[in-house]
């Protein structure tokens, strides 16, 4: 939802950053695997160990290289079907580390089991939401929007995570709970839009 409102501020943002990148010698692909490793690392190991804060920061921080390579494709005058590709894979890769450090912290460390089961509802809804999307799109359909994007699930989840880590009482509860709820809200306006589509081109 996000995606749609923030878009265009985003990229006069980034833009003048990915120009300077490309003109640097670097890859859009360079720079999404070299963001994805350092996000997926900073999930894995920050989060389980209990380091909520630093975690946030860290992951935050390497997530937004997904914004720099698709400034830089641009700068090269657009991306490419493999670029593209990529991009998605990472982008489920990261998700995948960030949901599954999150629930090794709350299984392990916290011993919180309803807030890991809505941490695990949060990582197969998040998957299953792109895959919805890309399964309708190779089949001629449309399944776009919905109440949270990707965008959603790294705000809400970080501030989650950031929040508790400085001390705030039930934020990380408040954000996996919302946020399990509303990806599978998600997941059902997205298979609706993906009906409506395809009556529309019966």
């Amino acid at each position: 939802m996000l995606n749609i409102f923030a878009r265009s501020s985003v990229n006069k943002a980034t833009d003048p950053i990915g120009v300077w990148l490309v003109r640097i010698g670097l890859t859009p692909n360079a720079v999404t695997l070299f963001g994805t490793a350092l996000a997926v690392a900073s999930a894995l190991w920050l989060f389980p160990a209990g380091h909520l804060l630093a975690g946030t920061f860290a992951v935050w921080g390497f997530a937004m290289f997904d914004l720099l390579d698709g400034a830089m494709a641009r700068a090269k005058g657009g991306g490419t079907r493999y670029g593209a590709v990529l991009d998605a894979t990472c982008d489920r890769i990261a998700d995948g580390a960030l949901f599954s450090g999150l629930a090794w912290y709350l299984f392990f460390t916290a011993g919180d089991r309803l807030l890991a089961a809505a941490c695990l509802v949060c990582l197969v809804s998040a998957q299953v939401i792109s895959y919805v999307k890309a399964r309708a799109e190779a089949s001629g359909l449309k399944a776009d929007g919905g109440l949270v994007e990707r965008a959603e699930r790294l705000i809400i989840t970080l501030a989650g995570t950031g929040l508790t880590g400085l001390g705030v009482p039930y934020a990380l509860h408040v954000a996996l709970l919302l946020l399990a709820v509303g990806s599978v809200v998600t997941v059902a306006q997205r298979l609706v839009a993906v009906r409506r589509s395809a009556e529309e081109a019966a």
